[in-house]
């Protein structure tokens, strides 16, 4: 059993500043620094890092990004043969870096605007985990979806940025639903759930998805089918929270690989997020399988 990521590819432009800018605000740092993102790419960096045998589904364009922005996947070992390389520009983020850590993005879709569902045919086998974002089109992350579903393969989603579009179906075919606050909130708004992390969860939750919602240094709620976990992360130096979320995801469907217990790979997504944080870039900071097992013991579990 294999991970399949369908997303994004970028190359992030990171600036680092001393304070984000606020609007029409101009915020100056010293250089800047170009490196392999998107969150899909990001998180499968994120995966076969953590130990999961990953192939990404995928674009990106005929320009001089496309090569940089899939180095880390290349040199990790994900399998890229299903990458298409089209006309046109690769993706790119545009990321300020302030001295907290705290970061703020711009992304210009470029090659991501034109990845199909359709190509995953040749490339989901029956029973792989796929694992999906917010950033290609609304229409082919529910088309890809429905072709997990009639594979039989469990559908991890991380919808960020949340889409446009009926997002009830798609919810409901999720196996393991992964937000921060402010998607929990604009998902709950939409679908017509409470607004309370604990109340979403439960609702969503109640029919046997594993339902999390990440709450930066405050550690993780989840619950699946009546059972609630809350985890506090250990502490650490935040030098920069740009990949915390994508090592998060692709931590936790490596240990889905490997039939963790649910808490157990929680803890190792919390382990591999915060230590994210402690180095830069959203690929260079994932961290390797044996430093998140042992961060996972560190992990508190409040119940």
């Amino acid at each position: 059993m294999a991970l399949t990521v369908f997303g994004s590819i970028n190359l992030d432009l990171v600036v680092d500043v001393p304070r984000l800018p606020q609007r029409g605000e101009t915020a100056v740092g010293p250089a800047y620094r170009l490196l392999a993102g998107g969150k899909g790419a990001n998180q499968a960096t994120a995966a076969v890092r953590a130990g999961a045998e990953v192939r990404f589904v995928g674009a990106v364009g005929s320009d001089a990004f496309a090569d940089p922005a899939l180095q880390h996947m290349r040199d990790g070992g994900v399998d890229l043969r299903p990458v298409r390389q089209l006309e046109g520009k690769t993706g790119v983020a545009f990321i300020g870096v302030e001295t907290s850590g705290e970061n703020q993005i711009l992304v210009a879709s470029g090659a991501n605007a034109h990845v199909q569902a359709q190509w995953l045919e040749a490339d989901l086998a029956p029973g792989d985990l796929l694992l999906l974002q917010g950033e290609l089109r609304p229409e082919e992350t529910a088309g890809a979806i429905e072709l997990a579903v009639e594979r039989g393969c469990p559908v991890v989603w991380n919808p960020a940025p949340v889409p446009a579009g009926d997002l009830a179906p798609l919810v409901a075919k999720t196996d393991v639903l992964i937000v921060n606050e402010s998607e929990a909130d604009e998902l709950a708004e939409r679908l017509g759930l409470p607004s309370s992390p604990e109340a979403f969860i439960d609702q969503l939750s109640a029919k046997g998805a594993l339902v999390i919602v990440t709450l930066g240094a405050n550690g993780i709620l989840a619950g699946q089918g009546g059972v609630r976990y809350r985890l506090l992360p250990p502490p650490i130096e935040v030098v920069d929270t740009t990949g915390a979320g994508d090592a998060f995801c692709g931590a936790y469907c490596a240990a889905r690989l490997r039939d963790l217990p649910t808490e157990r790979a929680l803890r190792e997504a919390i382990a591999a997020g915060s230590l994210a944080c402690t180095a830069q870039g959203a690929q260079t900071s994932a961290p390797d399988a044996a430093t998140i097992q042992a961060m996972a013991d560190r992990v508190f579990s409040e119940k």
